[in-house]
């Protein structure tokens, strides 16, 4: 039984009485309809209520007799268990769906969410990682999702352990979005059970699944493609080059959002991912000015000037170009501030008191002529 994948470029009108729902979550959740073929029938059909009772004749074109929906009790019972969790069925077409997400091939027809809906109609921005992060990767996702959230960023995530732990709990008061795996009730990992009861009192949980389903392997590439389907830009940070941010990452690039990461030591395996990403062209993510910048839009085109050009001054001379002696006293300035023990370069162009345009390529030189050498997290040290 093969049903062509195609969705309609125009979401379905959203259930409005009790009965239009139970038909949404009996099509959804009947076999063989996934989110793609519940648009098609809906495009073909008009309403859930008629895909559904044109199901069986579908089936049987396809070479599949006896097929029968989703009852009825099924998708009642689903309703009863999300009012007593206290979560909203928000469908496609309903004025709260977010736009970002409704964009990509695979939407969710319906999601189940807890907590304040409003977040959803902000930006975001998803941060994703390693489950046994390093340290300096908690420490990075804490400090670059607090930022984000400090500049109006919804900051996105999975409520997994690790990275998205981090990125979740730095920006409960600024607002942040849990995607998870099972069921919006299900509150999986179950050491994360308070934090997830924190989003909820200050930002959202959701999910696509039934209520009360615990969350196995297959799901979580289905939520991967949320949390990025969601954001503007997926911020990877400590990632192994066969992990589920990597398939975040992918879903960004297929759904034309920006992928972005963070750096880490070539000889920690928890990095290959991320410096791979940065490879092949991600953008390269220091802080989370990084992700701002990234983010903004191109600039207008300047206006066509018909007239004759006036005449205008020389330019100024460059004041970043330095003399061979100016470089060298950099150099040495640089080689003294550092030791063994890692330093952040941020806090090393403070200390020199020098703009960063001017010692980062000192850096760069430094490091090629392996005299210093980068660590995770943006700590520099010299070479023993």
């Amino acid at each position: 039984m093969t049903w062509e994948p195609t969705s309609s470029t125009h979401p379905p009108l959203p259930p409005t009485t009790e009965d239009d729902r139970v038909s949404w979550l009996r099509l959804l959740r009947s076999s063989r309809v996934g989110p793609a073929t519940f648009f098609r029938l809906m495009a073909e059909h008009g309403s859930a209520a008629a895909a559904l009772a044109a199901l069986p004749d579908v089936a049987r074109a396809a070479g599949v007799d006896g097929y029968k929906p989703c009852p009825a009790g099924v998708a009642l019972a689903e309703l009863r268990a999300g009012r007593a969790a206290g979560a909203r069925m928000l469908c496609a077409g309903d004025p709260s769906y977010p736009a970002t997400l409704l964009s990509i091939p695979d939407a969710p027809p319906i999601l189940w969410v807890t907590g304040d809906p409003g977040v959803l109609s902000r930006p975001m921005v998803a941060i994703v990682g390693a489950r046994n992060a390093s340290s300096l990767g908690t420490r990075m996702a804490r400090g670059l999702a607090r930022e984000l959230g400090e500049a109006g960023f919804v900051v996105v995530s999975g409520l997994a352990r690790g990275i998205d732990t981090a990125a979740h709990a730095a920006t409960l008061d600024t607002g942040t979005l849990a995607v998870l795996a099972g069921g919006v009730d299900v509150l999986y990992p179950a050491e994360n059970a308070g934090l997830a009861q924190d989003i909820t009192a200050h930002g959202l949980r959701i999910s696509e699944q039934p209520m009360g389903l615990i969350p196995q392997a297959r799901h979580f590439p289905r939520r991967n493609r949320i949390i990025s389907g969601l954001a503007q830009a997926v911020v990877v940070i400590e990632a192994a080059s066969k992990s589920g941010s990597l398939i975040t990452a992918r879903c960004a690039l297929d759904q034309g959002r920006d992928v972005m990461a963070v750096p880490g030591h070539p000889f920690d395996a928890r990095s290959s991912g991320c410096n791979m990403l940065i490879r092949d062209g991600a953008r390269l993510v220091r802080n989370a000015a990084d992700v701002i910048e990234g983010l903004l839009p191109p600039p207008l085109p300047a206006p066509r000037n018909t007239r004759a050009p006036e005449p205008c001054a020389p330019p100024a001379p460059r004041r970043d170009s330095r003399s061979l002696q100016e470089t060298a006293a950099l150099h040495g300035l640089i080689l003294d501030r550092l030791g063994p023990s890692p330093l952040a370069e941020d806090q090393l162009i403070r200390d020199l008191s020098s703009a960063a345009h001017q010692v980062t390529p000192a850096l760069v030189a430094l490091e090629l002529e392996g005299r210093i050498q980068r660590q995770p997290g943006g700590l520099l040290s010299l070479v023993q």
